[in-house]
């Protein structure tokens, strides 16, 4: 069973989208995100989330991703971080998201 230390390690942090572009060389439908974590610099992810997202809604946008994972190459694009989000009844991903989002800046930790 995976420690408090583990989930630790994981970094799970607040960060802002500041740039989106549609990736038409992933297997589903994806876009490239370009994400903000403040001090913890500018990251990108590839992220499925087409579907209920418009590159317009999306932009600046916060979102909460994991931050401890090995870079994962997808296609031509590493991808650094992964983005939360939760399944929807009709299997499109919803984006987790903050009840306070002006109160939490970019880099802040989830715990």
């Amino acid at each position: 069973m995976p420690s408090y230390e583990d989930f630790e390690k994981l970094g799970i942090l607040v960060g802002r989208i500041n740039r989106v572009e549609y990736f038409p060389k992933a297997k589903k439908p994806a876009y490239k995100l370009w994400i903000d974590f403040g001090e913890n610099g500018i990251k990108q992810s590839s992220a499925q989330i087409t579907e209920l997202y418009s590159k317009e809604q999306l932009l600046g946008k916060k979102i909460i991703a994991v931050t401890g994972f090995p870079p994962k190459q997808i296609s031509d694009f590493i991808s650094e971080v992964l983005v939360l989000g939760a399944m929807d009844e009709d299997n499109s991903i919803v984006l987790l998201r903050l009840d306070k989002e002006d109160d939490i800046e970019p880099g802040s930790r989830i715990c």
